[in-house]
């Protein structure tokens, strides 16, 4: 059991959350003026601070209680918080492996925390040799995990993540942000069992929510009580809770999307193995395929002369390119420009 305590910053101990107008009233009818809202308007009173209703859905669908819960404004306003809980600036370290999401290193840079990066292997899995070498340093507070991992979109091995989870004294971050996309179980079953875990998910992806930026996390009760410590008041606005518990109460139609992504998906993986273009396409766990092609730059610049944009990753894996699954019609655009692409 670790101590939190010894792992947060002093100043997050010792730290009184600020308390807002609806957090000291926690009534749903009113006459309201003790938050000095405008009177008049559909969209003029602060949203519910606490998101109950929106904790209360996420607990029913993940099978945890609502006390597991914390809702950020986006997965990386998460990662955020976690450097400002876990990290004194310029004196603790933070892990993350590579290649990987790159809001783990800009974060840690925007905290003034030091980032040891740790290659992965060249099947994209933790090297634990490498990694166990850390694991012992007093300033390393956090563990970045990204599985399925992007830009690999391979699942890491679960025995690898079990064995940092039980050797290692500080707070391990796994994100799922592709997890639906996925057949594992998420590691949100596991908060019980390790209390120094904690996921993070997002509505981004599956549930089509990219523009309502809904995040959340899962982890022991002592980890979401210090998130609700820092986090910034009436931070998810209305609107974006209502659009997420719209979504969360439609399972047919997410199922149904969901569905669809993964048909397309091995449609587009059957395609691209034909095309000659195509060196190699990396197994994914997600709705993206990382492919290796003979000049990623090249391959790059003529799809976007067509107007196809996929995301360019030789800086993190040699001619190696990151393709999202689209819709049909998006998915046959693409082949058809690669399939105009000259050598």
């Amino acid at each position: 059991m670790i101590d939190l305590n010894k792992i947060i910053r002093p100043n997050i101990v010792a730290l009184r959350p600020y308390s807002s107008a609806r957090d000291e009233f926690k009534g749903e009818e009113g006459c309201f003026l003790d938050a000095n809202e405008n009177p008049f308007g559909e969209l003029n009173r602060y949203p519910d601070s606490s998101q109950k209703a929106l904790k209360t859905a996420f607990a029913a669908l993940k099978e945890v209680q609502i006390d597991n819960v914390f809702i950020g404004n986006g997965s990386d306003e998460i990662i955020d918080l976690a450097f400002k809980i876990f990290c004194e600036p310029n004196e603790d370290k933070a892990l993350s492996f590579t290649p990987s999401y790159g809001m783990y290193e800009v974060s840690a840079a925007i905290n003034s925390v030091a980032l040891i990066k740790v290659d992965l292997s060249s099947d994209f899995q933790i090297d634990l040799d490498t990694t166990s070498q850390y694991l012992s340093d007093p300033k390393l507070k956090l563990i970045f995990i990204c599985s399925p991992n992007n830009p690999t979109g391979n699942n890491l091995d679960k025995a690898s993540i079990e064995f940092l989870l039980q050797n290692f004294d500080g707070v391990i971050i796994i994100d799922e942000a592709y997890a639906d996309f996925s057949k594992e179980v998420s590691w949100v079953k596991s908060i019980k069992e390790y209390p120094n875990l904690m996921v993070t998910q997002t509505m981004s992806k599956a549930w089509g929510l990219a523009g309502a930026r809904i995040g959340t996390a899962y982890a022991n009760s002592n980890i979401i009580n210090v998130l609700n410590k820092v986090k910034p008041p009436y931070s998810i606005s209305k609107l974006n809770q209502n659009a997420a518990l719209k979504a969360i109460s439609d399972s047919e139609n997410f199922e149904q999307q969901l569905d669809d992504i993964l048909a397309q998906k091995e449609w587009l993986f059957q395609s691209l193995k034909r095309l000659q273009i195509i060196k190699k396409i990396y197994p994914s766990n997600a709705n993206f395929f990382l492919v290796e092609v003979e000049d990623a730059d090249h391959v790059y610049d003529a799809l976007v002369e067509q107007k196809i944009i996929i995301r360019n990753r030789n800086s993190l894996v040699k001619n190696c390119l990151r393709i999202t699954i689209g819709s049909e019609v998006e998915n046959q655009q693409l082949l058809m420009a690669l399939k105009n692409i000259k050598p």
